[in-house]
Parts: C-alpha cells; structure tokens; sequence
C-alpha cells in the first residue's frame, strides 16, 4: 500500500508541470489540437517510463535516463519517426520547464534520435524511359519537353540545374554543358546522343518564344525562363500521354540516370562525378538499387534459385 501511495504522489507531482505545459501550447502558443493530443499522448507514455525507472521529480531526469527512454522504445520496435517524435515532444517540455525556471539545462538535447531510413529513390526501367522519350510531335513545345528529359535522363541533371541552363552554358564541340549545381558549385557534365540532338532540335526554334536578351536555354510560352512548377507539370503531363505505368517527375529521371549507369558500369566515383554529390556516401545509396537488380537477375537465372522458386 505504501508503495502504490508513493506512486500515486510522484505521478500528480509529474501530472502538475504537465497540465501547466498543455496551457502553455494551447493559449500561448495556439497550435491545433492535433498537434497538442499528440504531445499529450507521447508524455504520458515518457512520465509512465520514468515512474517506472525510479524517478519522482522532473529534476532527477538526465540525459542518461533520456537515452533508456530511447532504448527501450527501439527494444519494443517502434520506428525511428516514432521515437523522434517523442524525443521532441519531450525536449518541448523540458524547454518548457526550463522557460518557468523549474530546470538549467535540458537533459533530451544531448541524446540524438535514431537515424531514420532513408528511402530508396523510385526509378523507371529501360523500357519505361524508351516509352516516356518516344515523342516524334513536331511542336515546338514538345520538342523542348522531349529535350529537356533527354538532357535531364542523359546527363542526370537536378530540375533547378536544368532550369537554371543558359544558352552559353552550352559547348557542342565539345559535347559538354555547364551546370552550377548544390552551394554554387560549377561542372561539366556530358552532353551527347539523344540529348543533343534534340536540344539542338530545341535551340532552332527556340527563337519563336525567347523574348528579347533571354539567356536560358528553356523558355515557357511567355518567352521567359521556364519555371520548375512548369516542368514538372509538363513531365506529368507527358508521362500520362505516354501512358508510362509510374509517375514522371524530375527526380526519377536523375534517379534513373543514375541507377542505370552503375548497373551498366559498376563506377561509383564517375557516377558520383556526374552526379554532382560531394560526398560518396550519397552516391552509395544507388548500389543498394544494383543490389536489388543483380538479385533479381540471380532470381531468374541462377538453377538454385529457380528451383527454389519452383
């Protein structure tokens, strides 16, 4: 009986500061009501733990006891996103309690949450992308959409890198385009095949849209640089026209791009290169797509793994 006293106790002493807090969001910093049942919901799970480890006061809690609330939120299987939200939940009060005085220091700061998982890109197949790119439409308009996705495929350009091409930015002689990628930073990336001969096929009538001193290479209706809204509404466009099965963005081309060239080169460094990614670790999320195809192929073709499957 004691025991279930002190518990009762340490429980409406830790409820107290909590009611306070749940005023605090709701008067003075006015969020939804969503937002506060959920901060509600992850700090009565936190004060549950903590009563359970020992705690009776809201001073006792330290960067230690924070990191067996972590803990044991990964031992029950919750995912990273999960624990990042009661993490932060938990930071807000102790922010809270920090702002009436009640605490110095904030004990959540010091403990990271789990690293999340990061999605592998969606790319298309081979045979998607000869489908999406199969457009002979001699519209001016289709010709510089189908030359904006042959570049975008053929050179595994970023939207905003694409958008932002000017007409000088261009050297066919040499079969390269300058582009200015992440932080200002400058390179040279291959431009030839398909990509420049319908970029090329683009430039010629181009002249019937650009307005007067226009610079960029891909101009809209109104004869100014093209938007990214726009591009990305054209390729959405184009991919239903096209009747591709997947949805065409500008990032799955990139993502294409650069999942088909490790499959046919196994070049992490050039593909980095042209990529435009300063660190490798970047890049290194492409081999788990190879993985995933070299699998796919051993599936199929490897007497075992055919048998098993049989």
């Amino acid at each position: 009986m004691k025991n279930e006293k002190v518990t009762k106790i340490t429980f409406s002493d830790f409820q107290q500061s909590l009611d306070c807090f749940y005023r605090y969001l709701q008067q003075e910093k006015g969020l939804s009501l969503h937002t506060q049942k959920n901060y509600k919901h992850q700090l009565k799970i936190v004060t549950s733990h903590l009563i359970q480890m020992g705690v009776k006061k809201w001073k006792q809690v330290d960067s230690r006891k924070v990191r067996q609330l972590v803990s044991k939120g990964m031992r029950q299987g919750m995912k990273a996103s999960c624990l990042a939200t009661r993490l932060s939940s938990l930071r807000s009060f102790l922010d809270f309690l920090i702002l009436r005085g009640e605490l110095s220091i904030n004990p959540a700061k010091e403990v990271s949450a789990p690293r999340r998982e990061r999605p592998l890109p969606k790319n298309l197949d081979i045979n998607e992308i000869f489908q999406l790119l199969e457009i002979n439409d001699n519209n001016p308009l289709s010709i510089r959409d189908r030359a904006m996705m042959e570049l975008m495929y053929g050179s595994g350009l970023r939207l905003a890198e694409m958008v932002n091409i000017n007409t000088h930015d261009i050297s066919a002689c040499m079969g390269e385009i300058r582009v200015l990628g992440k932080g200002n930073k400058e390179r040279k990336v291959p431009f030839t095949g398909l990509a420049k001969t319908w970029v090329k096929k683009w430039i010629k009538v181009r002249v019937q849209f650009a307005k007067h001193n226009e610079n960029a290479l891909f101009t809209s209706k109104l004869g100014v640089r093209i938007s990214h809204r726009n591009v990305q509404k054209r390729l959405t466009e184009w991919g239903k026209k096209q009747s591709v099965p997947s949805r065409i963005s500008p990032h799955k081309l990139r993502h294409s791009f650069a999942t088909h060239m490790l499959e046919s080169s196994s070049n992490l460094r050039a593909v980095q290169e042209l990529l435009g990614h300063e660190n490798i670790s970047t890049t290194q999320i492409y081999t788990h797509l190879d993985f995933q195809h070299l699998s796919k192929v051993y599936d199929q073709a490897h007497p075992r793994a055919k048998k098993r499957k049989e």
